[in-house]
């Protein structure tokens, strides 16, 4: 390993000045290739204390053994440099999209004397003309189906045209009318050209001239009583109409445009685009990536629109391209973008209307191909034994933690603090086994103690479970552990784990290992899992340990963290909007949703209910004395509400009608929220106080 100070140019020795660099390492090959506005102040950034580096740049220049640079004269030709150098070498740790897979296209092979319809994948060729590309090649050959009815062009092979202009006798297609047979003379080469000219326009969203040719060429033939054609020229609008349908118009406007959106975490990142012509999505794909070098959303951005449009010209770069962050460098990227096109390229963010609601699908899209990607790598058999393996090594375990637990904490500013244990085995989640928390011994906001609480309350209840079974004295494995229950189920709380993971650093993890060492369980391994630079803590050592970024303990870890993460938030999120329509009905026990909407619905508001009799109150259907008279003396308990105020008169408003749930504007400061103007809330009923979910 390097140090970066035995390679550092001289002072003044770097140009002040456009330019791309390149770092090597020891074995002169290209690991890093970067650009700059300046390069004096860029390579100064990566000459600073290693400690004060991003990860990811540390790395890399801790390997590299040498810089070079190129001096240009105008920031396109930096880009374009880049993108030809990142090309060239391939750099270790330079952002690089691949495909997950090959994506089909419709290509229309203008190059050929016969032009052809076909399916095509790989790399494009000059004088084809590509539609897409689209998610599934069964996609292509429907529309395809639909289209030949109107414009007959040659589907077959090279093989089959010869055979057919050898034996004078087209094949099937030929003899059903979808296929205009150039292959025996029944077109010239130019008409048959001319189909597939219209064809690729037809493509390429001009469709409402001939949808108004054909219609206006129906009716001709309709008035001159040629009734068979007609009716096979409506066939052939229907077929194009539903050729259409394939790709419902998204934007109004006809817009060619492209649509990119990234979803990413720390370690990965997804690309989705949008191919939108005339309005209309006609292609789509997407691209995984490893952030192998400290990017933000700007960069991947960066990186994708070199990648897309780096071999591209003429109409395959679109007038404009819709992007979720602009990058630095934007007016370098439009000219280049521009140039490759030969005309202006508009490169910005939407910010309203279709095209942002557009842009958020498209980020749904990034998202879930970002899921499933992290899906079938969890679900890999292999790939889970080696992260399980990993982590197992990393933190020095006797075996393979084939049960691991999380912890998290989630509070707003200190109020409705909860804390979630999510459960993985042999590094799948276990959702049955997950259990949500409330923070019972204090108030406040104290992750430390929060952790504290929960791990200690998790395994008191795990001991209970052995001291029931008779498991508690004399216990070396477990052997009896998880002893099912009448039902066959096993009972909760009953499994230990062989690592619980906190997320959190150092004081989580240490207020992890005092509540085991204080319930006296010493078989059970604690990690934390810092969220800001990926480390994992262990009790009582001052420094973390650091998985390798490729590493897929480190990747399983991070899953478990986020999965914990989740569950906890959803959990907080729901107590808090409980607790923002609480009122006094919630705190009566035994008084169902049901019930206190009857009780609402036949007085009409809490106020009215609070002036109620406790004889009045039994009339509700379902409601008996012993909770009448419990609904009252809660009632009578609970401080009433402010009076609501008209904000525009100042006037005390009298209405008794019920209004929706919440607090009322206008009303004292302090009162409760309201669920009618001047009386109390009423709401759906709270988790059960103080219980474990």
């Amino acid at each position: 390993m390097a140090d970066p100070s035995s390679y550092r140019p001289q002072p003044g020795q770097i140009p002040d000045s456009p330019g791309v660099y390149r770092f090597r390492d020891e074995h002169r090959r290209v690991i890093y290739v970067g650009k700059a506005k300046s390069l004096r102040q860029r390579l100064a950034n990566y000459f600073q204390d290693v400690a004060g580096l991003h990860p990811r740049t540390a790395t890399m220049v801790t390997t590299a053994a040498s810089v070079e640079w190129t001096v240009v004269s105008t920031e396109v030709e930096a880009l374009q440099l880049e993108y030809s150098w990142i090309k060239e070498y391939d750099p270790r740790f330079n952002v690089k999209y691949r495909d997950d897979k090959s994506y089909p296209s419709l290509a229309v092979t203008l190059n050929e004397d016969y032009p052809r319809v076909q399916v095509m994948r790989g790399p494009k060729k000059k004088g084809v003309r590509y539609f897409g590309p689209y998610a599934h090649a069964w996609a292509i050959r429907e529309t395809v189906d639909l289209m030949l009815r109107v414009f007959p062009v040659r589907t077959c092979s090279a093989g089959v045209f010869k055979r057919s202009a050898q034996i004078g006798r087209p094949c099937l297609l030929g003899y059903i009318g979808k296929c205009s047979a150039p292959c025996v003379g029944r077109v010239t080469p130019e008409e048959h050209r001319e189909l597939a000219e219209d064809f690729c326009d037809f493509m390429a969203g001009k469709t409402g001239t001939y949808l108004s040719r054909l219609e206006k060429q129906m009716h001709e033939a309709a008035e001159e009583m040629e009734y068979e054609k007609a009716a096979r020229l409506r066939d052939d609008i229907g077929a194009l109409r539903r050729a259409m349908e394939k790709n419902a118009v998204v934007l109004a406007d006809a817009t060619d445009a492209d649509l990119i959106a990234v979803a990413e975490d720390e370690l990965e990142a997804a690309v989705q685009i949008f191919h939108v012509r005339g309005g209309r999505v006609r292609g789509q794909r997407g691209w995984v990536t490893d952030k192998v070098e400290a990017v933000d959303t700007a960069g991947l951005v960066e990186h994708a629109l070199q990648q897309l449009y780096g071999e591209e010209t003429g109409e395959s770069v679109p007038k404009e391209v819709l992007v979720p962050a602009l990058p630095e460098d934007t007016p370098a990227l439009s000219e280049w973008l521009a140039a490759r096109r030969g005309s202006n390229v508009s490169l910005r963010i939407p910010q309203r209307g279709d095209k942002k609601a557009l842009m958020e699908t498209v980020h749904r899209n990034a998202q879930q191909s970002l899921a499933l990607h992290k899906t079938k790598r969890a679900s890999d058999l292999t790939t889970r034994s080696r992260a399980l393996e990993e982590i197992a090594e990393a933190l020095d375990l006797d075996g393979a933690p084939l049960r691991i637990e999380c912890f998290d904490i989630s509070h707003l500013q200190g109020d409705d603090v909860v804390a979630s244990m999510v459960v993985f085995e042999d590094g799948l989640a276990r959702k049955s086994e997950y259990r949500r928390f409330q923070i019972k011994s204090f108030a406040g906001q104290d992750d430390v103690r929060s952790m504290h609480e929960v791990v200690s309350r998790r395994f008191r209840r795990y001991l209970q479970e052995k001291l029931k079974t008779g498991e508690w004295e004399g216990d070396e494995g477990g052997a009896g552990e998880g002893l099912p229950e009448d039902d066959g189920r096993p009972k909760r709380f009953a499994y230990p784990p062989q690592l619980v993971v906190v997320d959190g650093g150092q004081p989580q993890v240490a207020a992890a290992a005092r509540a085991l060492a204080e319930l006296g369980i010493d078989d059970v391994a604690v990690c934390g899992l810092a969220k800001r630079l990926e480390e994992v803590w262990l009790p009582g050592e001052d420094d973390p340990v650091v998985l390798p970024r490729t590493s897929e303990g480190l990747y399983l870890l991070q899953r478990v963290r986020d999965e914990a993460h989740r569950f906890a938030i959803q959990y907080q999120r729901s107590k808090r909007g409980k607790r923002l329509k609480a009122g006094p009905l919630d705190e009566v026990p035994g008084l169902g949703e049901s019930r206190k909407q009857a009780l609402v619905k036949h007085f009409g508001s809490v106020k009215k209910l609070r002036q109620a009799t406790i004889d009045q109150i039994c009339e509700v259907p379902g409601i008996g004395r012993k909770t009448a008279e419990t609904v009252a003396a809660a009632l009578a308990q609970a401080a009433p509400a402010g009076p609501a105020v008209n904000t525009a008169t100042g006037e005390i408003i009298e209405d008794e009608s019920p209004a929706p749930a919440g607090p009322e504007r206008g009303s004292e400061a302090g009162s409760e929220p309201a669920f009618e103007r001047g009386s109390e809330p009423v709401s759906a009923p709270g988790s059960e106080r103080g219980a474990e979910k």
